[in-house]
């Protein structure tokens, strides 16, 4: 009786410790998407970019990692419906006066370091890499584990232009009084929406 038992607990135990193995799961690129908002003294612009692969890291129905990557050549413009005025920006944004995307091709997100906040939220710390140049980034994020096995997460996320090298009428490399409503603000908000494939 006394082996049953130990037996029962050893396999209950062994359960339990493949259920808490951590499960990489892949972003389903074309569920999920990454929105991206720059404000200037004058008003704001948004777009998009595309997703170009990653995934989630998950233990338990919690996030505890993940990355994904940014293909740089895909952003886009959704506000301006003048498609010459749009395609002035967007190509703009490709020039080496922004991402410099004939050079640098790809965005990398990278996640260090998760803690579950209160409210049911998730504190991240993350690596983000734009033009070569890779710095930390901190961010509430949301997951949620849909009927299909799939998870659903989303963030906001800010980051600083200037810290990456993108000069452009920033207050941080120009004289805010000389550029005047030309100034461009250096934070930029990416709002992330991520759906992964079924496990």
């Amino acid at each position: 009786m006394k082996f049953i038992i130990l037996a029962l607990s050893l396999l209950a135990s062994q359960a339990f410790a493949a259920k808490s193995k951590p499960t990489s799961i892949t972003i389903d690129t074309a569920k999920s998407s990454v929105v991206w908002v720059g404000k200037k003294v004058t008003g704001e612009h948004t777009g998009n970019v595309n997703i170009k692969e990653g995934n989630l890291t998950v233990e338990n129905d919690r996030l505890v990692g993940g990355e994904f990557e940014l293909d740089m050549a895909s952003i886009s413009n959704s506000d301006l419906s003048d498609a010459e005025w749009n395609k002035k920006l967007v190509d703009h944004l490709k020039h080496e006066d922004f991402f410099n995307v004939e050079k640098y091709k790809t965005a990398k997100l990278k996640i260090k370091n998760v803690i579950l906040g209160k409210g049911g939220h998730y504190d991240v710390m993350a690596d983000l890499t734009i033009r070569g140049v890779t710095k930390p980034v901190l961010f509430k994020a949301e997951l949620e584990k849909e009927k299909d096995s799939s998870y659903k997460a989303s963030s906001e996320i800010v980051f600083n232009r200037a810290d990456y090298g993108l000069k452009y009428n920033s207050g941080k490399f120009f004289d805010p009084k000389t550029l005047g409503d030309k100034l461009i603000y250096d934070d930029v908000t990416v709002k992330v929406s991520l759906k992964t494939k079924k496990l």
